[in-house]
């Protein structure tokens, strides 16, 4: 079962956060990740990534050691985690969408993300989508602006060809 929660969150020590997450995950059959909500171009964008993900593990084609990491390539259209990395929530303000994938999952204990709908496409986003996925300009002259969450899927749906 797939949970996702999106909100806001200060991150003080993003080491403590990732141990947190960690220490909630450990021991269950369950993958929590946390990503920046301002760099995934929407709902649709996570899911993808999470369904190319996990047929990834199914058919044995995963480049990543645990589901998270592999959910976190496709999401940021990529190979390399270094960059894949890129997509994961920092220090400070961020806008987060924690994903959870199990059924013993209790997202109640991350109180601290201040519940709002973040997710959701929207222009602001643009900048940043750009230039993780290395969206050009002749591109968005040729689609449109307004397409980048399509050209989004597309570097998502590549990463299979790049295998």
């Amino acid at each position: 079962m797939i949970h996702i929660l999106e909100g806001a969150i200060f991150i003080k020590d993003i080491e403590i956060f990732l141990t947190k997450i960690k220490e909630i995950s450990k021991g269950k059959d369950t993958v929590i990740l946390a990503l920046d909500a301002d760099k995934l171009a929407g709902k649709e964008h996570l899911m993808f990534a999470i369904e190319k993900a996990m047929k990834s593990f199914k058919t044995g084609r995963n480049i990543a050691n645990d589901l998270g990491k592999e959910i976190m390539l496709y999401a940021a259209g990529t190979r390399q985690i270094n960059r894949a990395m890129n997509i994961g929530v920092h220090n400070g303000n961020n806008n987060i969408a924690l994903v959870a994938i199990g059924d013993d999952v209790d997202l109640s204990l991350f109180e601290e993300i201040t519940r709002k709908h973040v997710l959701q496409y929207e222009g602001s986003k643009n900048g940043a989508l750009v230039e993780i996925f290395n969206i050009t300009d002749e591109e968005i002259q040729v689609v449109g602006v307004e397409r980048i969450p399509e050209l989004v899927l597309e570097r998502v749906a590549l990463v299979d060809v790049l295998k």
